[in-house]
């Protein structure tokens, strides 16, 4: 009448085999540096001053990765989608 718990909610199956920070892991630091040049794209297309009065020192890298979404955006849309794939259909 009952049914079995299935692996999905089992504790092992729930936590990684190994703690990797984005850093270490090529994978997620391309998904990590992916995700800021859309985000930086994203915010310089609705504010512009926000980014823009920041060209320089430090907070110009978001400056920069707004100019790369901006400039290269088919080929960032393009990483993004093999990105996505990627994720989803491995391991």
């Amino acid at each position: 009448m009952f049914m079995q718990r299935s692996s999905l909610f089992d504790r092992q199956a729930l936590t990684p085999a190994y703690n990797a920070s984005a850093i270490f892991n090529f994978q997620s630091l391309l998904t990590v540096i992916l995700l800021l040049i859309c985000t930086c794209a994203y915010l310089r297309a609705m504010t512009q001053s926000l980014l823009d009065k920041n060209k320089t020192g430090f907070l110009g890298i978001f400056w920069k990765c707004a100019r790369i979404g901006e400039r290269k955006s088919p080929y960032v849309a393009v990483c993004c989608v093999v990105m996505a794939f990627s994720i989803l259909f491995s391991e």
